[in-house]
């Protein structure tokens, strides 16, 4: 398992998942603009370099990540908020797929970060809390857009205008999270999930992670089945396919 830290970002790497963990404890994570720019340039490396098949997000306790450092924003708020969101959005724009192991309150803009990965898993100590009106700011970030589309919009509304927090329990009713782990077993269950589509061929995790995207622009069932066509095809000209159906048959065979 190999370990390398930055100011506060902490990576570890199991065989092909690596571990990006915020590791600013002492102001639970708080999304500075230091540390966006750190997350976005350890995604940027790992998106290169050519041996990371996925990715697991998750915070130095006691928080996942507490929301953004908005006493850092200087005299451009415009140039000073779009840094600050370079971080989850290089997590929601990566090709990797991607899990957050949330492990305790992940609030506004650390909400992002968790809204930003493919898959969310929530130890018992997680808390999903908006919290931007509370704060007297409006949302950011495209929080809306991704939560809204995750959950729906009553949930949203719940969430966003009338301040509910939601446990993990309540997360997964929602579905916001896929699945509430025991806090001991949190990161342990999100390597193993992460490391899962890890084992498919890198680059057809990514493509299958692109065609998602894509479809859910399509109204038409008929689209979709021509835009995936183009691409399944693509896959089978691929040595893996040849290499994991030939394995399959002959698993086949030997339990015949």
């Amino acid at each position: 398992m190999a370990k390398t830290r930055s100011t506060h970002v902490h990576l570890e790497h199991h065989d092909r998942v690596a571990v990006v963990t915020l590791d600013d404890p002492g102001r639970r994570n708080a999304l500075s603009l230091g540390l966006s720019a750190e997350i976005a340039a350890t995604m940027a490396a790992l998106e290169s370099d050519g041996t990371t098949a996925a990715v697991v997000v998750t915070g130095a306790g006691p928080a996942f990540c507490a929301g953004a450092d908005l006493s850092q924003l200087g005299e451009s708020r415009a140039a000073g908020l779009r840094t600050i969101y370079d971080g989850f959005l290089a997590v929601a724009r990566s090709p990797l797929p991607t899990v957050a192991a949330v492990n305790g309150p992940a609030v506004g803009a650390g909400m992002n970060l968790a809204l930003a990965c493919d898959l969310r898993l929530a130890g018992d100590r997680a808390r999903f809390d908006c919290r931007f009106l509370d704060l007297g700011i409006h949302p950011g970030g495209g929080h809306t857009w991704m939560l809204q589309r995750l959950v729906g919009p009553q949930a949203a509304s719940a969430m966003v205008v009338f301040g509910q927090v939601l446990d993990a329990a309540a997360a997964a009713r929602v579905g916001l999270v896929w699945e509430q782990v025991a806090d001991a077993d949190l990161l342990r269950r999100a390597i193993e999930v992460a490391a899962r589509a890890a084992s498919a061929p890198p680059a057809l995790s990514r493509a299958a992670k692109a065609t998602l995207r894509e479809v859910a622009a399509l109204d038409d069932h008929d689209e979709a089945v021509e835009h995936e066509l183009t691409k399944q095809l693509a896959s089978m000209d691929q040595p893996a396919f040849a290499e994991r159906l030939a394995a399959l048959q002959q698993r086949i065979t030997a339990t015949d």
